[in-house]
């Protein structure tokens, strides 16, 4: 059970960690067009049953071409808070986010564009707080002004896989 909670917080932390926008506009201009609040909920699939959990998350307007984001999922009886900031690097011409959690993920992602969609694909290798190996990934789809993540986490002592779909919306 105790490497399900960790799993999930895992889930929830890349979840929370990689918002991005749209480039059809002027790139921050489109990172301040998702200044405010969202929500979103999902089930955690691969356990013993699917364990549901819910998202919240408030981004402000950060520095120069900045947003700062700040989030909490709640996974049965436990909290994750997750924070960071997506910034648009004008050098690159591209997105950039990093995250950080209180179960000890971080993470950095870049953002691809494709059309009026951003793609932010982050890939990690960690050790949960109990020492054993976790590989997470996370998918970040930000389209027609909502946002959809999808994410895994696969214990490679165990061989077991995490996986979770969430809908955020404002």
């Amino acid at each position: 059970m105790r490497q399900h909670l960790q799993a999930a917080m895992a889930v929830a932390a890349m979840t929370l960690s990689g918002l991005a926008t749209p480039a059809f506009a002027d790139p921050v201009s489109v990172l301040n067009s998702y200044v405010g609040d969202w929500k979103g909920s999902g089930s955690l699939v691969g356990g013993q049953k699917p364990e549901p959990f819910r998202c919240r998350l408030g981004i402000s307007k950060g520095n120069l071409n900045k947003i700062n984001y700040a989030g909490r999922c709640t996974l049965i009886d436990m909290n994750l808070s997750v924070s960071g900031t997506i910034a648009y690097d004008d050098k690159a011409q591209r997105y950039q986010a990093a995250m950080s959690s209180n179960a000890g993920f971080t993470g950095v992602a870049v953002g691809q564009i494709k059309g009026d969609t951003i793609n932010f694909d982050l890939r990690e290798k960690q050790k949960d707080r109990g020492g054993n190996d976790v590989r997470i990934g996370s998918r970040i789809l930000l389209q027609n002004n909502a946002i959809t993540v999808d994410f895994e986490v696969e214990f490679n002592n165990s061989g077991q896989v995490l996986t979770a779909s969430v809908p955020f919306a404002r």
